[in-house]
């Protein structure tokens, strides 16, 4: 037992930018304002996707998943980060630690297979249309949307558990605002080359395969796009087609400059700017990407607008 204390303490001490005090008030004034903006243009897609008869489609049930998926993986870390920028004290119990690690990663996890399932998704709209309500029906593409979850869950609990098993000798200082897989294998102690290997080949299939399959698709898209006789046609599968890849750039970039390295060679602040880049600006962005982009979604949604205030 006495071992088994001193591998693991009772609670971590996230460092975030302690070297450079005069960040936290701005950050802490930026993530209380972008917080609540995320959370509002998830629902906002999640309402108009649900309740517009004309908005349920494939493209919008994977849309509404995508914007669930934010509005929790950007839960599971604004939150602690404000109470932590907000005090001096700047602690976390192990076993919160270890929540927000499965968390967190779960949510990354999915988000990189949805992301890839959604590129399919236009894929078959564009290329192959005649098939496409027969391909992507709605048992298929709740089918879909399950095995993207049962992935992101297997890899989160697979990777997590054994990061959170390596030995830390005592340390309990994470020079992080949050808790993250390479961050707490950076900290460990002893041999740990085989973490680093395995983060790095599975985030190989997590990150690398996924944004290959997404690359692959689009030129596929592409290459029919420009078949289009219609400038009308080929104008909305370009509107279409280029927020989803706006998103992909703004969440695969960060995700592989932070995963697909060993965590030792990972700089001090890197993870830092990283997580609040995925974690924070990306669930951000993606609502505003996708309404300012997407004809149907801002006229489902003024419709409903209109809607309450007439029956008002």
């Amino acid at each position: 037992m006495e071992r088994i204390n001193k591998s693991h303490p009772e609670e971590f001490i996230l460092l975030g930018f302690a070297d450079r005090p005069w960040l936290e008030r701005p950050l802490f004034i930026i993530l209380l304002l972008t917080y609540p903006m995320a959370m509002m243009g998830n629902i906002a897609i999640i309402l108009v996707s649900t309740l517009d008869s004309r908005l349920h489609s494939p493209m919008y049930f994977f849309l509404t998943n995508l914007s669930f998926l934010d509005m929790c993986y950007t839960t599971s870390i604004v939150p602690q980060m404000l109470f932590h920028l907000g005090r001096s004290k700047k602690t976390i119990s192990y076993l919160r630690c270890a929540v927000q690690l499965y968390f967190f990663h779960i949510m990354g996890g999915t988000e990189c297979l949805l992301l890839a399932l959604m590129s399919f998704d236009r894929y078959v709209a564009i290329c192959k249309p005649l098939h496409y309500t027969l391909i992507m029906n709605r048992c298929t593409c709740i089918l879909l949307v399950a095995t993207v979850w049962l992935g992101g869950m297997t890899y989160a609990v697979s990777e997590a558990t054994v990061t959170l098993h390596l030995p830390l000798c005592g340390r309990n200082t994470l020079d992080h605002l949050v808790c993250e897989i390479p961050v707490l294998i950076k900290a460990a102690c002893g041999e740990k080359g085989s973490n680093e290997l395995t983060l790095s080949v599975v985030c190989i299939f997590m990150l690398a395969v996924p944004l290959c399959f997404i690359l692959a698709s689009y030129a596929s898209i592409g290459h029919a796009v420009f078949k289009i006789k219609s400038s009308e046609g080929r104008k909305k599968a370009f509107g279409t087609c280029s927020s989803h890849l706006i998103v992909v750039f703004f969440f695969y970039g960060p995700a592989i400059s932070m995963y697909l390295q060993p965590p030792s060679s990972i700089s001090t602040d890197q993870p830092k700017f990283m997580a609040l880049f995925y974690g924070v600006v990306t669930p951000t962005l993606n609502p505003f990407i996708y309404t300012l982009r997407n004809k149907d979604v801002k006229g489902a949604w003024g419709n409903l607008v209109r809607s309450v205030f007439t029956s008002k």
